[in-house]
């Protein structure tokens, strides 16, 4: 039934508080509408970033927290705080109980408190629908629009990560049916494990001019949104952005651009020629592939500011995510 959930149905939600944190002076509790957080101290700047996510049923929860931490590590902040708003179909407790300990354990993972939120049932739903707000500090924001002339474009891991593993899972059937190797898939469905770009900030944003996260519509998108927001024209050769095999069987099997597709799980950063050597190295202590893929350029004459330009080819607008496709498709034929 349509409505909030009672106080023996957010038991369990009200548990999930992640990572304990001092700074924390109010948290999660039935009948309180806020949390309170006592910055003093921790920082010069707070960083907040919220992200809805709905689509990737299985993993909704998991994918929810690193969306937004993502976007707030992405900014030079170190995540530490999460409200949670929870739209559920029903009153499925099992259902309830997966996606909260979907959420728990992934800001467990992070050193991350859950703070806060909202729970209820919306019957006009077929699936949840989990609305993150992530929270950080930090002593040096780091925008999109940094990137300069000159600077080099660094990827890491690889394009479409948190697609491969949306499609090794939500779409391992049509997958298989495809072709696909049964051991390919379970390898893709890995993936999720490494959709935190988190640690990828921590390794390189002291060297760079910007930083940003590619998340729907790709690697393509994250180009187009960064090369707008520095107001310059971003030169990439797309053998150079790093494609796993599993990603290119997946992708291949159900004619997905892995370029345009979901990728959380790679961070975009634009780094002056003479920091290159630093960030990639920072980057392969802390374990992480990373590559460079490209140029920044100053915008040629008649070209709008904004441009990207994969093998010479130019691109102003962001591509529509190509796993929308597949969703609509599936839900055309139910």
């Amino acid at each position: 039934m349509t409505g909030k959930l009672g106080p023996d149905a957010l038991a369990a939600a009200l548990a999930a508080t992640g990572a304990a944190d001092d700074a924390v002076t109010q948290g999660p509790a039935y009948g309180e509408d806020a949390a309170a957080i006592d910055l003093a101290g921790a920082g010069e700047t707070l960083v907040v970033a919220a992200d809805p996510l709905s689509l990737a049923a299985e993993s909704v929860g998991t994918l929810a927290v690193h969306v937004a931490c993502n976007d707030v590590a992405a900014s030079g902040a170190d995540p530490r705080w999460l409200t949670h708003t929870l739209f559920l179909p029903d009153d499925d407790p099992d259902r309830l109980r997966t996606v909260v300990e979907q959420v728990d354990a992934t800001a467990r993972d992070l050193g991350c408190a859950v703070v806060g939120g909202h729970t209820e049932v919306l019957d006009a739903l077929d699936r949840p629908l989990c609305a993150m707000t992530a929270m950080g500090t930090t002593d040096r924001f780091a925008s999109s629009g940094g990137a300069e002339p000159g600077d080099r474009l660094l990827l890491t891991k690889g394009a479409a990560i948190e697609a491969t593993a949306i499609l090794a899972t939500d779409f391992r059937e049509e997958c298989r049916e495809a072709g696909v190797p049964a051991a390919t898939l379970d390898a893709a469905a890995g993936f999720l494990d490494e959709v935190s770009v988190v640690p990828d900030a921590a390794a390189v944003r002291d060297a760079a001019t910007a930083l940003h996260d590619p998340t729907e519509g790709g690697v393509a998108t994250a180009l187009v949104e960064t090369a707008s927001a520095s107001g310059a024209a971003l030169a990439v050769e797309r053998d150079a952005v790093p494609v796993r095999p599993e990603t290119r069987a997946c992708c291949d099997a159900l004619g997905v651009d892995p370029l345009a597709a979901f990728g959380s799980g790679a961070l975009l950063a634009a780094v002056p020629p003479d920091r290159v050597d630093d960030a990639l190295g920072a980057l392969d202590a802390a374990g992480i592939e990373g590559a460079e893929i490209g140029v920044v350029e100053a915008a040629e004459g008649g070209e709008a500011a904004g441009t990207v330009r994969i093998d010479g080819e130019p691109l102003t607008e962001p591509p529509r995510d190509e796993l929308y496709p597949l969703w609509e498709a599936r839900d055309a034929g139910a």
